[in-house]
This record gives C-alpha cells, structure tokens and sequence, in this order.
C-alpha cells in the first residue's frame, strides 16, 4: 500500500507501531457537542465506491463509533466517536487494507503526488503503447518468421516498464484487496492485463503469429486517461477550498494578563484570548474589536472590495485583512469554531452524502467484480467447449474481462456530485452531502422564515423617541443578552446602554417569547406581548414590562432581502407551493407577505407550531423545503424535507440546515434548486448509460467480436462519456449578478456574535 501523500500525514508523533495512540487521536478530535467528538484521518488509497464502503462497512462496527463517512476528493475519513471512547481505528483500516494517518490541514503544501504520479503513469503508457502499435502495423503488415517474432520480443520488452510503473497504480490496489479477503474494480483490470501480456508472451516463445501486447499497454493508457480526468474534477472541487484555507493567517500576536506578547499558531488560539492585530494583517479567528480604529478588507469574506470603515464594538471575520490602524481584539471562537473553518468544513462534506443513487452505484459497483469474473471463466470455457481453441478462448475471455470493467457505472455519481457541489460553491451556497441535492430536486412545497430570511433581519427601531430615557436603557441591557434581530434593533438605538449602570441580574431568554431579568424584586419581560404582559392576549408589538404591566411598545422596520419577490414568483410559477410562517404579528406579517408576492401566510407562530406546520405537509405526502435561519427556526430546519439558511444564522440553524447560502439576494434558492435537478438529470443519464454500455457491449464481447485492445478503448471511452456529461453541469450564468465569478463566496454576511 502507498504511503500518506505529503501535505496529508500528521505531524504528531507516533507509537512504535507507526500508528498514532489513543492520547494522539483524542488530542486530535474536536468535540461536536451531544457527547461526539470527530477525528479525522487522511487515507490515500481510496478512490472507488467499493472502498467507502469497505471503509465504512470496517469503522462502523466498532464499539464506540457512531458514525463514519469517506470523502473521495480529499482521501479523507471523518469518524464520529462517542467522547472518551477510541476504538482501534487505524488497526481497523490497516486491517482492510488502508494505511491511514491523522488528517493534517496544517501541512497542505499545495503539491499533488497523486495527479503527477498519474501524469507520468500516463506519459510512459502513451510512450510505451504508440511504440508498440507502430511494430504491431508492421506485424500485420505481412512480417513473418524471425521479423515477426523480434518485433513481438521488442514489443514485450517496450511493455514491461509500461506494466511496472504504469500498473502499479492498479497492481498495487488489486493486491491490496485480494489480500484482504475483498474486491475492488482495479482486481479485474490487473486480471486482464496481466492475462494478455502473459498470453501474448506465451505466443512470442512459441513463435505464434499473434500477439496482444498492444492491447495490454493501450488498455492501460486510456484507463489512466479516465482516472486522471476523474481525478482533476476532484482537485477542482478542492480548489476553492484549498484557496480559502491558505489565505487564512498562520498565527497572532497574543496579549497575556500580564500584558506580555506573544505570536502564537492560529490554531492554539483560544475563545477570549485578546489579539493585536496590526496594519496589513489578517484576522487570525472570528473577534470582536475592543481598542483601536481602521478601514478593513471583507473580500475574502463577504466579496465587497469597498473598505469598511470598524471600530470598538464591530465583528470581524476570519480572513479579514486590516488596512489602516491597529486594532486589538477579542477572539469570540477557537479557528477551529470559526465561520471560515465552518465553511470550509461544509464544502469538503459536499461530497459524502450516500444520496439513493449513490448507493444504488456504490451497490451494483461491489457486485460487479464476482459478476465479471464469473462471465470471463463461463466465456472461456463455453468458446473451449464450442471451438476446441484454447488461445481463441483465452483472447475472448480477457477482451470480456476488460471491456465489462465497471468504472463508468462507480464513477457516474460522484463525479456530478462533486461538480455541481463546486457549482454551488462558485455561487455562494454550501451543501453539507450530496443526497441534500437529490432531496432538493424533489420538492413541491417551499416554506419562508420571515425575519432574517425574507427580510434581511436588520430591524430599525421606529419609535425610539417616544419612550422614555429609562425604560429604552433596561429595554438595550436586556436585549443585549440576544441575538434576535429586534433586540439587536434596540441595542442599536440606544448604544451607550453598555455604559450604564447594570443591575439586572440572572437574564434568560425564553425561545420563541422573549427575555426575562429580575431587579430589585420586580421581573422585568422584553418580548412578545402575549407572554409579558397580564393582559396582553390581543397586543401585537414587542414590549417591554414590569411585573406583567407595559412599560414600553417597541415598533421595528424591516425591508426584504434583494431577490425576495423575483424569487417567490418564479417558485410559484414552477407550480411550487409558497408559504410564509412567521412568529410575528399579522400586521407585520400581512404587509411582508405582500411585497414578497406569498398569499398563504401563518403569523404568531412558536417554533413547534412551524414544527407541526410542516409535518401536516409531510403528512399529506408534500415534500417541503424550509428556508429560515435563527434559534426559533432551527427545529422546522430539521424537521423539513430539506432545508436552507443564510450565513446570518445562528450556529444551531446552520448546523441543521443542508444548504447555507452566503449572498445576501434570495436568488439563490432558485438557482440551486435548478442546479440539483440539473444534476439528477445527468446522475440518471449516466447510469443509463453505464447500464445499456454493459448491456451492448458484454454480449459483443462474449460472441467473440470484440478485440481485447477494442475492448480497452471501449471500456476507457464509457468513463470518458460519463465525465464529459458530469461536466456539462459545470457551465452556464451565474447568480443574479451577470459574470460575477470569484476565487471565493461572493458573499459571506457577517456572522453574528455568539
């Protein structure tokens, strides 16, 4: 087996075995909440359906596991463990098969061993295959005798470099899976070219008329043509991702208690660890500025080029460059927690997902090899039986061997997924799995979240100056401890709340209704009407109150997301249903629904109301995606057929959302969904194609018409055909804004304090 590619293995020190200890792993695992934690390991001998699920198949049955998935394009195996538990888990993949080591972003150099060792796989079989097809003209030709047979041993000897170098690639995965009890689709082609290199040396000692070496070597160049295509429509899907991580800062200047500095690595960074961050610097982790004025650079993160003028109080992103001033701030999340590495994370789990056709390929894939085999042998014994021949036998039965390899039918899912994944990714939307996208082509109701999510969520507080002085600063300290847009709205009215004196004490927020604090013995309620006030059944607007009697009305405005109407009307024109659920009041409601253009709309609703709203659709047999972001929307996010959120969201409605878009304009919502019908298209036509290819072609082959070098072009064209559709999804107009093509998400929005 190859070892770990470089940029790949980890730098952290291993036990005598080679393998990294249970105090390594746990080290390297990072806690996903709920009692997991996720560990993951680079493995560079996959590249095929039979080996995810081997894989798989092997880490899921190990106590302590709760979950593995492999990532074809990054070689990479996430392992979900249940915390203090850590199973065998690289004995378990050595065990299969696969040398593993801990996944080290750290040391991603950029290079790719892969792609030039299949380069120069390629370059020796072109060179080898062109030389002996030009001495096999000559042969039928009319060479005879000693002629013929010094072009055959030229011929052999031209191929054994071929062989050696060029097949390893497929010798070295074949042995690996035969020694381990299993199968895998490169055991048939080694079977086959190692059959007609050996048959063709047996006809070259005995002086026969006939030889197969050109079919051999030619079988594995154009088998190495399809998986070097496959392979840099993976690294293409890498790409983007790769881009981001490298722009990301290396390490900060870290202010210690006792006012020391020291430049630490980016990833030893803690929540609360206060940053100099000077001129010409980026933000090493997500921080909020405590000291200092400047201009910053948000296009890594948000697209706009235009500087944004920050001072104390403001968001900063990871990967935001600071121009003009020094600034000091607070780290608010470890880089790990941070929204780069969370997108990141995202783009790389695009491929992952065991969509229904995935597995429907993944199964037939693994199938396959006991089929083929099982064809070849009847072929040749049947042509034995018939012919009495038992070199036409042999010829007949690697040509079936050959051309009935099953790499298109492996290679007719993923290869879209990963290309309508980076499609998306171009356009500013993440998706968690590929499955999220055939889900997404099958919907036939589409539910809004109103605020944050039809509306941008940066509610202006109307009425400010009708209420009184003291009331507004109990009102901001108290919507200080949330997030939600209106209480961010009455922050924002009154800034220097903050500078007041704070006597509230134990401040919660009640999902759904509102915040409550105590002071001086009385309950102080900013929220719903309905909830904070003695009688407050029929009022409408957020209030704030005093043991239960109003004390303020707070009245907030709102304006729609760019793309809001353009895009319910074209939903609805697709004859998809559109409704709007919102804990709002009607009034406000009503007017939204409005300028978005939705009729149906439920107002006042709590988060398990839109819950059972959207199971009533399940119920009725309606396939729902629900677009929303917040606290309040995360359980109908989950709860959905397939679910979307904007980067504003709050971290528990991105992390149950399959989609995250980063652009500001509702357009997307369209274009992804046009995207993944897009791609059911072609994952369809592809297996179409892989089956009636097999369906064609084995029947030819078994009948004696088909040449084993006839057979290798055909088998290699079939991957060829599937990659070039797979790559009819990678062209065409982008979101909303014309030829707005970036390295990076056009627009990242900022996300919100935590």
């Amino acid at each position: 087996m190859s070892c770990c590619a470089p940029g790949v293995e980890s730098s952290l020190e291993l036990d005598r075995s080679g393998a990294p200890s249970a105090d390594e792993i746990r080290l390297a695992s990072r806690s996903l909440g709920g009692g997991l934690a996720q560990v993951d390991f680079a493995v560079p001998g996959v590249h095929c359906g039979a080996c995810i699920r081997t894989i798989e198949t092997a880490l899921q049955k190990l106590p302590g596991v709760a979950g593995a998935r492999v990532n074809l394009s990054t070689k990479r195996v996430s392992v979900r463990l249940r915390e203090g538990e850590f199973p065998p888990l690289v004995a378990t993949l050595s065990g299969v098969g696969y040398e593993a080591h801990l996944f080290d972003r750290e040391n991603d150099n950029g290079k790719d061993p892969v792609l030039a060792e299949l380069i120069r796989a390629v370059a020796i079989a072109g060179f080898a295959a062109t030389n002996i097809m030009l001495l096999s003209v000559s042969v039928w030709s009319g060479a005879t005798d000693a002629t013929r047979d010094l072009f055959h041993w030229v011929s052999a000897l031209i191929a054994i470099p071929a062989l050696v170098f060029a097949g390893r690639i497929y010798f070295r995965s074949a042995w690996s899976a035969l020694s381990h009890g299993r199968m895998n689709m490169d055991v048939p082609i080694a079977i086959g070219i190692t059959l007609a290199y050996g048959l063709s040396l047996y006809e070259t000692i005995n002086h026969g008329p006939h030889a197969y070496f050109d079919a051999s070597v030619s079988l594995l160049f154009f088998l190495l043509i399809g998986r070097t295509l496959d392979h840099v429509m993976r690294e293409k899907a890498r790409t983007a991702v790769s881009g981001l991580r490298r722009l990301a800062a290396r390490g900060a200047t870290v202010v210690a208690g006792d006012g020391t500095l020291s430049y630490v690595p980016v990833e030893e960074i803690a929540k609360g660890d206060v940053i100099l961050v000077a001129a010409g610097e980026r933000v090493p982790v997500d921080a909020l500025v405590m000291k200092g004025a400047s201009e910053v650079d948000r296009s890594l993160v948000s697209g706009e080029s235009e500087p944004e003028a920050v001072d104390r109080g403001a968001m900063l992103q990871a990967g935001t460059l600071n121009l003009t001033g020094a600034l000091t701030v607070e780290a608010t999340a470890a880089a790990k927690d941070s929204f780069l590495a969370e997108m990141v994370r995202l783009m790389e789990a695009a491929e992952g997902g065991r969509a229904l056709y995935r597995r429907i390929a993944d199964r037939a894939s693994a199938l396959y090899a006991p089929v083929v085999h099982l064809t070849a042998l009847l072929t040749f014994l049947g042509w034995l039986l018939v012919s009495g021949d038992w070199h036409r036998a042999m010829i007949i039965a690697i040509a079936v061997l050959i051309i009935t390899c099953p790499c298109a039918l492996g290679l007719a899912v993923p290869i879209v997924q990963v290309v309508a994944a980076r499609r998306l990714f171009e356009q500013g939307i993440m998706v968690k799995d590929g499955s999220a996208m055939e889900r997404l082509a099958g919907i036939d109701t589409v539910v809004f979240d109103k605020t944050g999510t039809l509306t941008l969520g940066a509610l202006r507080l109307a009425n400010g100056e009708r209420i009184r002085p003291a009331d507004m600063v109990i009102a901001a300290q108290l919507a200080a401890h949330s997030r939600h847009p209106v209480a961010r709205a009455i922050t924002e009215a009154n800034p220097g709340a903050s500078m007041q004196p704070h006597l509230l004490d134990a401040v919660s927020e009640v999902p759904g209704f509102g915040l409550e604090a105590s002071m001086n013995g009385s309950v102080w309620r900013l929220g719903r009407a309905q909830w904070a006030l003695k009688d407050g059944a029929e009022a409408v607007d957020t209030v704030l109150s005093r043991d239960g009697v109003l004390r303020a009305s707070f009245v907030c405005e709102d304006r729609l997301r760019a793309g809001a109407a353009e895009t319910v009307a074209g939903l609805a024109g697709q004859g998809l249903v559109v409704e709007m659920l919102t804990g709002d009041h009607s009034a406000n409601a009503k007017v939204i629904a409005a300028q978005a253009g939705i009729d149906a709309y439920r107002s006042g609703m709590l988060p398990g109301e839109k819950v059972a709203r959207i199971a009533a659709f399940a119920g009725k047999g309606r396939k729902v995606l629900m677009v929303g972001d917040g606290l309040n929307d995360a359980p109908a996010l989950a709860a959905a057929h397939v679910s979307m959120a904007p980067a504003t969201a709050a971290d528990i409605g991105r992390n149950a959302a399959d989609f995250v878009f980063l652009r500001e304009s509702l357009t997307v919502i369209p274009f992804a969904l046009d995207i993944s019908r897009k791609a059911g298209r072609l994952i369809r036509q592809n297996l179409a194609f892989a089956i009636a290819y097999n369906f064609v072609a084995v029947p030819i082959a078994i009948f004696g018409y088909v040449t084993p070098l006839i057979a290798a072009i055909a088998m290699s064209l079939s991957s060829i055909i599937v990659i070039a559709n797979a790559m009819r999804l990678a062209s065409g107009r982008s979101v909303a804004e014309e030829g707005s093509r970036v390295a990076v998400p056009a627009r990242l929005i900022e996300r919100p304090v935590q």
